[in-house]
């Protein structure tokens, strides 16, 4: 009406539901693909379909009504289980289906349907768990509620260089006992690398079934697959050669251990299995990781297990793995998406623990073991083939009735492997016969022996030289039994071979044979061509078979039993043997064996001996086997014989069989009581089943219900007129005291499931129309200055921030279409209790002091409440607060305010709460109140920077703290102690230094860790135990002068303070240790990187700033750029080490610049001017540090062909860092300054370098004689060859010109500066030429001679043109100063006197002349004009050396 519209769709109500359901479920459904959770997913899945067939079934209007109420039952179920496995709220529904509406319903009616529909929902849950076996197969290694289980393979893909076809025979092997587990599953792989059949690429799988708990608990279990090449008998072998040959090549083996135990569960990782090849080895020694193309095959895979590493080549098998709970039947069923009517079925070779009626099983494995055969009139041993064919009695040949492995059909003839010329094969192959149970009798199995030869002509000519065969059933007709089997080959004529009737007559085993009292001869005298000869005496074959059949017995009285109506005058005899028939085979033929039994009871009733033979008969069975399948049988006759055996327990006769009846009773009860229902049932099919269960009631629930039931059905003067019935003020305190405390109780305790949302919410409403009530009490009769009553009003306020911020009412939380729902229903109550608490607050007045600081948290969590008008409403309380205390606490501050929101910020937003919007919203409030206030203006502008600069830093650390980045989270920590720190907040700030501490031990910087740590003691008084920590803190981390600094501490304590001698004394000996450290022990530099992180792309504590980062020992830049990239790894590389410019510090993306830069040695004040040993300083050239440099070369003007040194300027950047390393951090951020360096300025330090390389080697091999001569060899070398020259001709080139002076006359001083520095590098390398002249050998002798010869013609041309500096030693000390040209070398500025004492033992300067050092005048000059970055490396060098420069001529 009007500018309104009302929508009524026109769709049924439940049409709206499945709509809105789908669209709620489908959110759900697209986050379990994100997470990948496949199970939920697939779940999901089906629910999701079925729902949507439905929807278009009610949508579509064509249900008949009856249709369409069983339909909407459907419905509805389905609905309220998905919405339980997925997490979502409980839907309560009246008897047809439609939900209620709480308006519409009774409290107690509410509360009851929501019980009934939790209750059916839970039933349906159970129904599903009892009908599907758990998936979730990790962790545990047998599973009680399965007894079968099945392995799933899935063959991926297969890598070797073959050349030829290849067979794969997978199967399960027991390493420990050498036995094969399962039959093959077999695989054809084609030649050109992919399966002979096209059509099963990417569909080869296989199930390996009848797996039981025994198999589960065997300590190792392997796949193993065996490659059989089928082709030439050799890889090399041509056209003309025998192919079609099934020669052994390789093997490939995997532990499946931890499948099979149930710890590794993942179908679709897959797993290599490395294949290893066969060798050809003549010799009869082989090696212990070679496999033999000739050794037997399981000792080929317990080689393979065996050895650690297998040399694969990146050749193998690709698998994936999954044990699945259930039989055959049962996987199909419940893992269909793996095992279909195309996954090959590899059956145990034996039973599972329980066999099922219906499971009819009539396998015969045969294995070909091994054999013996004479080389005959050959030279060499025969390459024999045995070839295995299934005939009947009358020699037919039985079709496709072997099986080499799952996968493919049988074959009607099977062709072993052959073996190159080995006199005693062992082949280990087996093969599966299957055929129909009525055949059984009439079959046997023969076996053929052929030579093959590697030439197809001479293979050809070829024919069998031997035949063996087996009956399959012996002649008291069981069936062959288990084990090995050596049989007798026959040679002779072929036809005969062929002819069953003639060779059936005859022994099959040398067992046989044996028996046979007559000699073979006598019985044989018609085939004498036919016999076995003496030839055929040295040959022998030995196969083993195993029997998988639920008709075929090996046992004569089970037997016997089973066929007692052909054979009924031994019925007695049999029953009584079957007494004695192993428990293994009773339980294979147990339902054949109970049919047995029934029926002799039912057709003999009228011989009553025969009852009690079968009962003593059931008996030993039910002891034999713990569960049976029922069927019809007389219970009445079971009870009397029972009646009977109880009746005459006093016949010692009956005892025993007493005994064991007792023992199997509930056995034979679940019989008789069994076939008593099977009977009844049989005559009234109605028969109704047992009711479960008794319904649960929630006690606590309905009370609550209950209360709510009735503060529902109150009104305003309901409650008014209740809070006058009390007589005393006290009365109202004591109610609404106890009131108030129950509701947050109740509030705090969930009393219903988080899922009742109906319920919840209904309670919700209740309450807070309650509590509004109650507020009017307060403000009415608590109020006033002489009735206030303060834990009151407290009580009031923790109620109601309780109650606002409960779970079930932060819809922020919740989906889209949950929330519209409980706004179009409720409302958002969180903003009506909200603003009642804001007007309760000011309703307080003057007693707001009162409330101080202990409802700064409460109201604090109120304000993050993610509601933004809410936020608007009572974010200004902080301020009336802030006010309060400024007026009221006489200190004329709100220090109390200010702390206790700082800690509880702290708690709130490293819980959780808090975000960006509410750091701007809190900012902006506090600034407008604070900017109209004429005291709080400054102050309260200082405190809400201060807070959001806080938060700040908070959200940065809650944010990082989830990232994998280590680093970042130390960055987050150290920027938020910093901030404690600054406002002395010591319980907080060691709160996150011991964060920080845990975040270095755990990346093992423990040098930072034991700096962090100082931070705390720095904090604390000094004691002899703290002290103590601190020293023990850096001697673990090589800090040993740190360490040194420490202990000197401690000494003095214990020396002065506490007296403890004992302590001192070896408080010393631990500090001469540290000592000999630094000078003994190896320390490795580490490097320092500069990182600049450039682009938006970076969090704020990053972006476009640069840091140096300290690395760790022998940590080189390319693995540092790895670990920088991996924790960013959108960040661009940065080539360059130019800075970036303004476009990519503005970019979106991340990009990282790293660089290696050199630290500045900060040495300490007492080491200065000292010849200090390199040891000592090794320590403060890379420790202490806190200014860094990076020099680049920039090139301006045209390049000089001639002279690239002309033009080449240095960029040197000075990055100085607001802490020393190393810190609390391994980097810290910096600030840069880049100065330019000019051609002439780069060649004096080039030069100063040289010169300072030179001294240090020098002095080196000076001081310690024992050093190699080979660095100064090679340091001469570099200088002294007449093809370098020192490098001084570029230098004269470039700026030794009339030209150079003419267009820079400013650098005249810094060319007299770079001439010294030649000059003063040749007493530099006499001394260096002189030692080594003094430590060479033999050897090095024409070496020598070379560079004294190269020296001579280098000084002699420096000294020419650039003056004579020479070394003197000043007497009475070993001083040595230079003498010679009188050059002006000193900057008045520089203020250091340099001429260093050197130990005399030294010899520096031996044999020269001593006079008196004097130092000369300087010519003034500008800073500007030389920078003391040029004279402080010139200086360096010269430690211990003093240079008196005297003009001379040139």
């Amino acid at each position: 009406r009007g500018q309104h519209e009302t929508v009524i769709p026109s769709e049924l109500p439940l049409g709206q539901e499945l709509t809105a359901t789908l669209r709620e479920w489908a959110v759900i459904w697209h986050r379990l693909y994100v997470n990948n959770k496949t199970t939920q997913f697939r779940h999901v899945q089906q629910l999701t379909y079925s729902l949507i067939e439905w929807r278009s079934q009610i949508l579509s209007g064509t249900l008949p009504k009856d249709e369409l109420a069983e339909l909407k039952k459907k419905v509805t179920a389905k609905i309220d289980y998905g919405n339980r496995i997925l997490g979502l709220d409980l839907v309560v529904r009246d008897d047809n289906g439609n939900i209620l509406d709480p308006d519409e319903t009774s409290t107690i009616s509410l509360f009851k349907a929501h019980e009934t529909a939790s209750k059916r929902i839970d039933e349906r849950i159970q129904e599903e768990k009892s009908l599907q076996q758990s998936l979730d197969l990790r962790g545990q290694p047998i599973f009680n509620s399965t007894h079968t289980y099945s392995l799933y393979v899935n063959f991926k893909n297969f890598v070797c260089n073959i050349g030829e076809d290849a067979e794969l025979l997978m199967s399960l092997y027991d390493p420990d006992l050498s036995k094969f587990i399962s039959e093959n599953y077999l695989v054809r792989w084609g030649s050109n690398g992919m399966p002979k059949e096209i059509e099963k690429l990417n569909n080869l799988q296989a199930v390996f079934t009848d797996l039981s708990s025994s198999d589960l608990i065997r300590p190792r279990i392997s796949l193993v697959c065996q490659i059989v090449r089928v082709g030439h008998m050799e890889l090399k072998d041509g056209k003309k050669h025998t192919c079609g040959l099934r020669r052994p090549f390789g093997v490939a083996v995997m532990d499946i251990t931890d499948i099979i135990h149930g710890k590794v569960d993942d179908e679709e990782k897959q797993h290599f299995i490395p294949f290893q090849q066969r060798q050809l080895i003549m010799s009869p020694l082989i090696a212990s990781h070679v496999i033999g193309e000739n050794e037997p095959l399981t000792s080929v895979f317990n080689k393979v297990i065996a050895a650690k590493e297998v040399n694969h080549k990146g050749q193998g098998l690709w698998v994936s793995l999954k044990l699945l709970p259930g039989d055959l039947a049962q996987v199909q069923k419940d893992f269909s998406h793996l095992v279909d009517r195309s996954t090959a079925v590899a059956r145990k070779m034996g039973f599972p623990e329980i066999i099922l009626p219906g499971d009819v099983r009539n396998d015969i494995y045969v294995t070909l073991i091994q054999g013996e055969f004479d080389k005959g009139k050959k030279k060499t041993p025969k390459n024999v083939e045995v070839t295995m064919s299934v005939h009947d009695e009358d020699g037919n040949l039985q079709e496709k009735a072997i099986h080499p492995g799952a996968g493919y059909e049988g074959v009607s003839e099977y062709k072993s492997v052959v073996y190159y010329q080995v006199k005693q094969p062992c082949w280990y192959e087996t093969v599966k016969v299957a055929i129909a149970i009525e055949e059984v009798s009439r079959c046997h199995l023969r076996f053929t022996f052929r030579h093959r030869s590697s030439q197809e002509s001479r293979d050809r000519s070829e024919r069998a030289f031997g035949m063996g065969f087996v009956k399959l059933m012996n002649a008291d007709g069981t069936t062959l039994q288990d084990g090995k089997h050596n049989l007798i080959i026959y040679k002779g004529d072929n036809k005969k071979m062929e002819d069953a009737k003639s060779y059936l007559t005859l022994p099959c085993t040398k067992t046989e044979m044996e028996e046979k009292e007559a000699p073979s001869g006598k019985n044989l005298h018609s085939l004498a061509n036919f016999t076995p000869t003496k030839d055929s005496t040295k040959d022998s074959f030995q196969i083993a078979t195993v029997i998988c059949s639920t008709k075929l017995t090996q046992n004569v009285d089970l037997l016997g039993l089973l066929n007692w109506r052909s054979n009924a005058h031994n019925i007695a005899h049999n029953l009584r043997k079957l007494m004695e028939v192993e428990g293994g085979e009773i339980v294979k033929f147990l339902p054949d064996t109970l049919d047995a039994l029934f029926n002799i009871m039912m057709e003999m009733s009228e011989n009553e001996t025969y009852d009690f033979l079968v009962f003593d008969a059931l008996v030993s069975e039910s002891s034999m086997a713990a569960e049976f399948v029922f069927s019809h049988i007389s219970s009445l006759k079971l009870t009397k014989v029972l009646n009977c055996y109880v009746g005459n327990a006093e016949d010692s006769s009956k005892t025993e069989l007493l005994f064991a009846a007792l023992k199997a009773l509930k056995y034979l009860f679940r019989f008789i009581v069994q076939s008593r229902v099977l009977y009844l049932r049989w005559v009234q099919p109605s028969l109704p089943g047992p009711l479960l269960g008794n319904p649960l009631e929630f006690l606590p629930g309905i009370f609550v219900a209950c209360m709510t039931a009735i503060l529902r059905q109150m009104d305003d003067f309901h409650y008014s007129h209740y809070i006058n019935t009390f007589k005393t003020r006290q009365d109202i305190i004591d109610f609404l005291m106890e009131t108030f405390i129950m509701f947050k109780d109740l509030i705090g305790k969930n009393v219903y499931a988080a899922d009742w949302m109906v319920m919840n919410m209904m309670q919700s409403r209740v309450f807070l129309r309650a509590v509004n009530q109650f507020t009017s009490v307060l403000n009415r009769f608590f109020l006033d200055q002489t009735h206030f009553e303060l834990q009151l009003w407290n009580n009031y306020f923790h109620l109601a921030v309780a109650f606002l911020t409960h779970e079930s009412l932060q819809l922020e939380t919740f989906s889209q279409a949950k929330r519209n729902k409980i706004i179009k229903k409720y409302g958002d109550m969180r903003k009506e209790i909200g603003f009642k608490i804001r007007d309760m607050w000011y309703n307080l007045g003057p007693h707001k002091i009162k409330f101080i600081p202990a409802m700064v948290g409460p109201i604090l969590e109120v304000t993050l409440v993610p509601e933004p008008e809410l936020r608007k409403a009572t974010i200004p309380i902080f301020f009336d607060m802030m006010q309060c205390e400024f007026n009221f606490s006489g200190n004329g501050n709100f220090h109390m305010f200010e702390n206790e929101l700082i800690t509880r910020l702290d708690q709130e937003v490293e819980g959780g709460r808090g975000d960006e919007q509410y750091k701007v919203l809190l900012e902006k409030l506090l600034l407008e109140h604070c900017r109209k206030h004429k005291y709080l203006a400054a102050p309260g502008e200082v405190f809400a920077l201060l807070v959001s600069s806080l938060l700040e830093n908070l959200l940065d650390y809650r944010t990082i703290m989830h990232d994998e980045s280590k680093e970042n989270r130390m960055s987050c920590t150290v920027n938020v102690l910093n901030f404690y720190k600054e406002k002395k907040r010591e319980d907080i700030y060691i709160r996150y230094l011991y964060k920080l501490r845990d975040l270095h031990t755990d990346c093992e910087n423990f040098t930072e860790a034991a700096y962090t740590l100082l931070l705390h003691a720095e904090l604390l008084q000094v004691s002899q135990a703290w002290a103590l920590v601190r020293h023990r803190l850096l001697t673990t981390t090589k800090m040993w002068e740190k360490a040194i600094q420490l202990s000197k501490e401690l000494a003095d304590m214990y020396e002065n303070k506490v007296f403890d001698y004992e302590g001192l004394g070896n408080l010393l000996k631990k500090r001469a240790t540290f000592y000999e450290n630094i000078m003994k022990a190896m320390r490795p530099q580490p490097e320092y990187f500069a990182v600049g992180y450039y682009g938006q792309g970076f969090p704020s504590f990053l972006r476009n700033k640069i840091f140096i980062y300290r690395g760790k020992e022998y940590e080189r830049r390319e693995d540092f750029n790895l670990k920088l990239l991996t924790q960013f790894p959108n960040a661009e590389k940065m080539t360059s080490t130019a800075p970036p410019a303004e476009e990519i510090k503005a970019s979106p993306k991340q990009y990282v610049q790293c660089f290696i830069v050199k630290p500045v040695m900060n040495l300490p004040p007492n080491y200065k001017d000292k010849p200090v040993p390199e040891q000592i300083l090794n320590y403060y050239r890379a420790n202490e540090v806190q200014q860094f440099t990076h020099s680049r070369p920039v090139r301006k003007g045209e390049k000089d062909p001639d002279n690239e040194f002309a033009n080449m300027w240095i960029e040197r950047t000075t990055y100085t860092t607001a802490y020393s390393f190393p810190g609390i951090l391994k980097w810290f951020e910096v600030k840069q300054v880049t100065t330019e360096i000019s051609p002439l300025e780069n060649a004096i330090e080039t030069m100063e370098l040289t010169n300072e390389r030179i001294t240090n080697v020098v002095q080196q091999q000076g001081w310690d004689r024992s050093l190699p001569v080979h660095p100064l060899s090679m340091l001469l070398s570099g200088i002294v060859d007449p093809a370098v020259m020192g490098g001084y001709t570029n230098y004269e080139k470039a700026f030794f010109t009339e030209k150079y002076l003419q267009e820079h006359p400013e650098d005249q001083d810094k060319i007299e500066l770079l001439k010294q520095q030649i000059a003063i590098q040749m007493p530099l390398l006499a001394e260096g030429i002189r030692i080594h002249g003094e430590k060479l050998t033999e050897q090095l002798k024409p070496l020598h001679e070379r560079l004294t010869a190269c020296f001579r013609e280098l000084r002699r041309k420096v000294e020419k043109q650039y003056g004579v500096i020479t070394l003197v030693r000043k007497p009475g000390s070993s001083m040595f100063c230079p003498r010679g040209t009188k050059l002006l070398l000193f900057h008045p500025w520089v203020g250091v006197r340099w001429c260093h004492r050197i130990p005399e033992s030294s010899g520096l300067g031996k044999g020269f002349e001593t006079r008196e050092c004097q130092l000369c005048p300087v010519l003034t000059q500008s800073p500007a004009q030389s920078s003391e970055c040029h004279l402080q490396p010139f200086l360096g060098p010269l430690q211990g050396w003093a240079l008196q420069p005297s003009l001379g001529s040139s």
